[in-house]
């Protein structure tokens, strides 16, 4: 008891020491650094920082028709609320940026008494250039005495205008401004997308708010503690259970920043201090720390999160989950693996919803850990402003801004010229406009760009048909250029019938994919980026050069694509059955056999084999899952979206560094935790997906139990035990030859394995897999090995299979021979006497 009021003495003694220190590090200068007392008549210290009035700054403009000054020497709630400047119409303050990026506008409201106006009735409204930030605010509906709001707003130009607009005939004010330059690494482009898990990127073009930002266990952190003015309240009061959590602390000297972390980032007061597990009261100790946040259910939000293992007494000790909301976001945290030492300071950014206007963010320890235990140092949640660019209604700045009459008439006076001119010019441009319209179309219609053919597929363009009737046809290079054919807008208008939604087959993170018909006949499934699409234009580029290189019966061909007027639009071959993940849940398709789906898996790992071993550099997918592994007419399994794929390492490398991308559930620790990527995170995800497959539930589902959410530790505990059968699909109960469901639950656990150099190749998963079938075929034929290798059944040669030479086409007797073919080959070569084992 003695211990748990000495902790809680912890915030109070560093607040004093807090008061008494100076700061070690280095402040950040900023460029631009206006702090303005908006209506005072001489300058204000507050926190530490100097802001003059309004009428003395020479880089400030101020617009206003008729503004008074409110000004009090009562009790107020700090020295820069003591006046304030009142606009009884729309008035704008204009600053002066000198460098252009990321800039902090902190606006201070408090209503002081103003001769014949109530301050705390009025409504007012405020607008940058771009952004709403404010709508129709007014302390009738506030609890607060006052309003203080952050925001980060990016500046592209040589100002930045801040214009206050007073709602129904009533007046607006502000008491202080702050307009400051922020670091340009301090806030990123990219960030993770919770649900649906995917990359989310362009947060430059967005603006924030700031809603909360917590320093755990620690006091508060104001200007005076932090080079970016920022201010850090304590976590208690969002608290879910109060005594989940105990405070630690450290010396604040000893936290040791990496290179890729400053202080700009987080004071070393928030990782001195951290919320660690605490005696909750529950019969279950693995219970998680869980903060519970208000927010506005119409926004996306920034959450960053704050670790620094200031607990730990040796390396790799300490290994949690973080979640936010139900979505664990990170799986598994070893903090000491990423910073390779105790007390260096890690942060993670996340874009996530609310839930019912509720956001929670929750630690938790790890099943496998040695230690239960789970810590979090700080917490930023930020509000992302909305399509219209407002952080505050519906409104975007067009609606609200009121336009200028001699704006008006200046636009009207410029119009009355140009008519005159223009009606001269229109029907001769028209007339060549629709002469070369014609042209074009008639010349480029139905022009096919050779796509290099490269195995087997079902979709050949226009120079591998003759290629083919002339029994001339090889494998081409996958370093050609071409990138298939070129549709037109209008052709693609066509096919969709102008993108009816009758046809709209699925919505994914690049946009929209809908059936297509073709003018001969051909169905095809065509993808139409979003321009607001998280993946964009890099993603887009990436697959049509991935695709026009990659020809195999596994692999979903692509067929062309489009880029008129801006679009991003892919066309590839229809498949008729869609995702794998349709008929394993969340429809009411027939339930697929045992056999059909190691069928459908051989094939995804066919198409993933390929990916790594059939070029001169391997091709590691990342974003394998069973949602992009579609099934033909014939429940051919095809690997799809290549939009996330990266050229894997040379041969003098064992990896290669890159910014974590996937989605969740699927990921591989090993490459989320070190961002080192290599052809074993496929497998670790394709591991993934096998239990899937045989359990038929998603990867992650938060409102399963907590030690069922994540399928793979879940699934992998059974097969520990040799119990996968009490958790695989009701549907195949007694239905599965043990002997086969044993192979397939031991290639899985072998795919899932923690680190990427004890999991198999994926030409071992595919000979593994290939087993399992030939196991289930044959089962009343063959008895079950007493051994997990086949090397140990009598009379069968096995044949490796081999990396695929690209250099040397195989042609005999005229007829070209490709790499899926030679797969098939060796695979029957392996299980010819299975077939049929009375032969042996």
């Amino acid at each position: 008891m003695v211990k748990m009021k000495l902790v809680k003495l912890v915030p109070l003694v560093l607040a004093f020491v807090l008061l008494m220190s100076l700061r070690s590090s280095a402040s950040f200068t900023p460029i631009d650094n206006y702090l303005i007392a908006c209506g005072s008549s001489k300058s204000i210290t507050f926190q530490g920082r100097t802001f003059v009035p309004d009428t003395q700054q020479s880089s400030l403009v101020l617009k206003s028709a008729n503004s008074v000054v409110a000004s009090s020497n009562s009790t107020v709630p700090s020295p820069i609320y003591q006046s304030a400047r009142v606009f009884k119409a729309a008035a704008s303050y204009k600053f002066k940026i000198q460098q252009e990026g990321r800039h902090w506008v902190r606006l201070y409201f408090y209503p002081l008494t103003s001769p014949g106006q109530n301050l705390e009735s009025a409504q007012l409204t405020v607008v940058t250039n771009n952004f709403v930030l404010l709508t129709n605010f007014t302390f009738k509906n506030y609890n607060g005495s006052y309003l203080f709001k952050e925001y980060a707003i990016n500046v592209t130009s040589d100002t930045l205008t801040l214009t206050l607009i007073p709602s129904n005939n009533s007046v607006a004010f502000v008491n202080a401004i702050e307009v400051v330059s922020i670091p340009d690494a301090l806030l990123s482009d990219q960030a993770y997308a919770v649900n649906p898990s995917a990359p989310f990127s362009g947060l430059s073009d967005l603006a924030l708010q700031t809603v909360y930002r917590l320093n755990m266990g620690g006091p508060l952190l104001t200007a005076q503690n932090d080079t970016l003015g920022r201010t850090w309240e304590n976590d208690l009061k969002y608290l879910h259970v109060d005594s989940s959590a105990v405070n630690v602390s450290v010396n604040p000297a000893s936290i040791k920043y990496p290179q890729a972390v400053t202080a700009e980032i987080a004071p070393n007061w928030v990782y001195a201090t951290a919320e660690a597990m605490g005696n909750a009261n529950v019969p279950n100790v693995n219970f998680n720390i869980t903060w519970v946040l208000t927010v506005d259910p119409n926004f996306l939000y920034l959450v960053r999160v704050h670790f620094c293992d200031i607990v730990s007494k040796a390396l790799n000790s300490l290994v949690f989950n973080v979640f936010v909301n139900s979505d664990n976001v990170l799986s598994s945290l070893d903090l000491s693996s990423i910073t390779g030492d105790l007390g260096v300071p890690y942060y993670k950014d996340f874009v996530s919803n609310s839930s019912a206007g509720t956001l929670t963010v929750s630690v938790g320890p790890d099943s496998m850990a040695d230690i239960t235990n789970a810590i979090l140092n700080g917490l930023e949640v930020m509000k992302i402003s909305n399509e219209l660019g407002s952080l505050d209604g519906s409104l975007s700045v067009g609606n609200i801004l009121p336009s200028s009459p001699s704006k008006k008439n200046n636009i009207r006076i410029i119009v009355g010229c140009a008519v005159g001119a223009v009606s001269v010019m229109a029907i001769i441009g028209l007339f060549y406009c629709c002469l070369a319209f014609r042209k074009s179309k008639s010349t480029n219609q139905g022009t096919w760009l050779p796509l290099p053919l490269y195995g087997n597929s079902q979709t050949m363009t226009k120079m591998s048909t003759t290629s083919q009737k002339s029994n001339t046809a090889s494998c081409i290079s996958l370093a050609s250029s071409n990138l298939g054919r070129f549709f037109m807008f209008q052709e693609i208008l066509d096919a969709t019938n102008k993108f009816d939604e009758s046809l709209l087959l699925g919505v994914g993170g690049f946009g929209r994919v809908y059936q297509g018909t073709l003018e001969d006949g051909t169905k095809v499934a065509v993808k139409r980026g979003n321009p607001r699409s998280e993946q964009g234009l890099a993603e887009f580029r990436t697959e049509i050069e991935m695709l026009s290189k990659l020809r195999h019966r596994h692999l979903v061909s692509l067929i062309g694509y489009c880029d008129e007027r801006s679009e991003m639009i892919l066309v590839y071959e229809y498949m008729a059955n869609g995702p794998l993940r349709s008929h394993l849940y969340g429809t009411d398709l027939p339930t697929l056999s045992w056999k059909l789906r190691l069928e459908i898996c051989i094939g995804a790992a066919k198409g993933l084999h390929y990916l790594h071993t059939g070029a001169a550099q391997s091709i590691i997918h990342r974003d394998v899952k069973t949602t992009n592994i579609l099934l033909d007419e014939n429940f051919v399994a095809k690997v799809a979206d290549f939009g996330l794929s990266k050229t894997g390492p040379a041969l003098d490398q064992t990896h290669v560094s890159t910014a974590v991308k996937g989605s969740f559930g699927y990921l591989d620790p090993e490459y989320f935790r070190r961002q080192q990527l290599t052809e074993k995170s496929d497998v670790y995800s394709f591991g993934v997906v096998l239990m899937e497959v045989l359990c038929t539930r998603p990867a992650l589902n938060p409102v399963l139990p907590r030690e069922q959410v994540n399928i793979a530790e879940w699934a992998m505990t059974w097969q520990k035990k040799g119990m996968l059968d009490q958790i695989m699909d009701p549907n195949l109960v007694g239905k599965v030859n043990p002997s086969s469901l044993k192979k397939f639950g031991e290639t899985a656990e072998k795919c899932l394995a923690e680190y990427g150099v004890d999991r198999p190749s994926m030409g071992d998963v595919l000979w593994n897999l290939e087993y399992a079938l030939q196991l289930e075929e044959t089962s009343s034929a063959l008895m079950e090995p007493e051994d997990n290798s086949t090397n140990h059944i009598p009379g069968i040669q096995l044949t490796p299979l081999e990396p695929f030479d690209n250099s040397v086409s195989m042609i005999d007797g005229g007829h070209s021979c490709t790499d899926d073919d030679a797969e098939d080959a060796a695979t029957s070569a392996v299980f010819s006497q299975l077939v049929n084992p009375r032969g042996r």
